[in-house]
């Protein structure tokens, strides 16, 4: 008469036992590979003079070291280099884009170009 008890016991147990297994929500890997994974891009600014104006970009001669992320830096040598922004349907522009104004360039890196996000052009 034991045996059967057991048997019973175990069967139930086991039963029980795949019903909780059964019933946990299934693994699911959530990791992107890193080439498709979207970072936010990060925000740098500049400021410079306007050398050149087209419909859809423009060219700022800045000092060298000047592009910053949020933080100010020491200004290295005056070494102008130039640079050229992209101007999308999101970008927004205060002032007029005139050869020889100065502008303030909030810019966003993407496929290697830079995107502008803002310029704030003064004469």
């Amino acid at each position: 008469m034991k045996n059967p008890h057991r048997f019973l016991f175990a069967t139930l147990a086991s039963l029980m036992l795949v019903a909780a297994l059964w019933a946990m929500p299934p693994a699911i890997d959530n990791a992107q590979p890193a080439a498709t994974a979207q970072t936010p891009a990060s925000q740098l600014s500049v400021s410079g003079k306007i050398t050149a104006v087209r419909k859809d970009s423009f060219t700022l001669a800045v000092a060298g070291g000047q592009a910053s992320s949020g933080q100010q830096f020491a200004q290295e040598a005056p070494n102008a280099k130039s640079m050229v922004f992209q101007i999308d349907k999101n970008t927004t522009i205060e002032g007029k884009l005139k050869v020889n104004a100065t502008a303030d360039v909030t810019y966003r890196e993407e496929n290697g170009k830079n995107i502008a996000i803002s310029v704030h052009v003064t004469a």
